[in-house]
């Protein structure tokens, strides 16, 4: 089953790159043709990264990993909340502060409080404070609420990030760069591919394109997801049978002893008494009560 098709990508808009005069020329090989003083990108070579992103991000995960979705304009903050947390991963999608990755630590201090306030806030603690001491501090919650509720439960860096509007999130590029972790990012017409490990030529600027984008690395997410699944499940399974074959086996020994061992009754004869047996069994009984007899009468 294809990832995406060339319906899908023209009905998005995501053929339509910048004006040319605002073009990057190290992205003339993406680019297909001009219209109206408009870059046309090249959607054969967009399908083509596209799958070898999706790729990227399915083997990311099936190897335990996790995907940061990152979009702070306005275009991509509703689509990159929403697709993260259905596929269940971490986004940025309000500002990057500097250092999220190359101060990850300090960020881990910041991420502890947020947890704090969350939980003064449930057991009551805000009830024994005044009014003014509870505004200051639902203040501060709602800040870092606002920056890092999307990386919340992110106890480690991400094993691939995914980037919309690279000259936007020029700061997290560098930092991704600068870690070692590996990108995927959307690069219209007038961004700079170099430096991305996984460049998708396409709009970046357009609602529907983003949300496409971010929907297929969503779902790359949901199916490594289910891989993990049905291999769990799998082994689950093998060793169940494993377990049930020696006790299924017990129970079938005795039959095949039973079926093995034969008797032919056909010319079967009875055998004749023994009669000398019989009268030396008679004979050693009557000595035996006639010694009795005689040990009572000594007494």
């Amino acid at each position: 089953m294809a990832v995406v098709t060339m319906k899908n990508l023209l009905e998005s808009g995501v053929h339509f790159g910048h004006q040319v005069k605002r073009w990057d020329p190290r992205m003339k090989k993406y680019i297909f043709a001009e219209r109206n003083g408009i870059h046309i990108i090249d959607l054969q070579k967009t399908i083509q990264a596209i799958k070898e992103s999706y790729d990227a991000v399915r083997l990311t995960v099936a190897s335990g990993k996790t995907v940061l979705f990152v979009g702070t304009k306005k275009q991509a903050q509703q689509a990159v909340q929403k697709e993260a947390e259905r596929c269940g991963m971490f986004y940025v999608n309000s500002r990057w502060l500097g250092g999220m990755l190359t101060n990850f630590s300090t960020i881990k201090k910041s991420l502890q409080r947020l947890k704090k306030l969350e939980k003064m806030e449930i057991d009551g603690t805000f009830e024994n404070l005044t009014k003014k001491e509870i505004a200051k501090l639902s203040q501060e919650k709602t800040k870092l609420e606002k920056n890092l509720g999307g990386i919340k439960e992110m106890k480690e860096l991400p094993g691939i990030v995914f980037v919309i509007d690279t000259r936007k999130e020029a700061i997290a590029v560098a930092e991704a760069q600068r870690m070692g972790i590996p990108i995927v990012a959307i690069v219209d017409t007038n961004c700079n591919p170099e430096g991305i490990n996984f460049p998708i030529p396409g709009n970046d600027d357009a609602i529907r394109s983003i949300t496409l984008f971010t929907q297929i690395v969503a779902n790359a997410v949901v199916e490594a997801d289910n891989e993990t699944g049905l291999k769990i499940i799998e082994n689950l399974q093998e060793e169940e049978g494993a377990t049930a074959a020696p006790v299924a086996a017990a129970p079938v020994a005795p039959a095949e002893e039973e079926t093995v061992v034969v008797t032919d009754f056909s010319e079967y004869k009875p055998a004749e008494p023994d009669k000398k047996a019989d009268e030396a069994e008679d004979q050693d009984s009557v000595i035996s009560l006639v010694d009795t007899d005689k040990v009572y009468g000594d007494k």
